[in-house]
């Protein structure tokens, strides 16, 4: 996920800085792709949310959405850390850090890079970086 989200910060800085700062990315094979500054993670990190987002009855669901907490360096994504999963469809939601205490789960965690791996990698695959300079990495 994270040459995903280097193409994107690098396109976008913004996505680094600025709470509120979201782009959605079209694809018309695949349910577009919305890329979220949320604030501040449980580490108190700058955070985005990457979500697809669907509807059913009416109602926005996520598909999946996953929230990462980012170091920036010089104004350029560092590296990411996950902490949220969640997929409506199928009633699951992860939280890699307790929300009370704020222990980490390290399996969680390592559970949710794999799958933001994998998904970075069919992201990128399924032509959601069409557009956007590789060369940068």
């Amino acid at each position: 996920m994270l040459p995903f989200l280097q193409i994107l910060t690098r396109v976008h800085p913004t996505l680094l800085t600025h709470v509120g700062t979201h782009i959605q990315i079209p694809n018309p094979e695949h349910m577009p792709l919305t890329v979220e500054n949320i604030g501040r993670g449980p580490r108190d990190l700058p955070a985005v949310s990457l979500c697809h987002y669907g509807e059913q009855n009416g109602d926005a669901m996520r598909d999946p959405e996953m929230c990462f907490e980012m170091e920036i360096e010089d104004g350029k994504l560092k590296s990411i850390a996950p902490y949220y999963y969640r997929n409506d469809y199928v009633g699951r939601e992860e939280f890699a850090h307790d929300q009370d205490n704020g222990a980490v789960n390290a399996r969680t965690v390592q559970k949710q890079k794999e799958f933001a791996d994998l998904w970075g990698h069919n992201l990128k695959e399924q032509g959601f970086l069409r557009g956007y300079p590789e060369t940068t990495i």
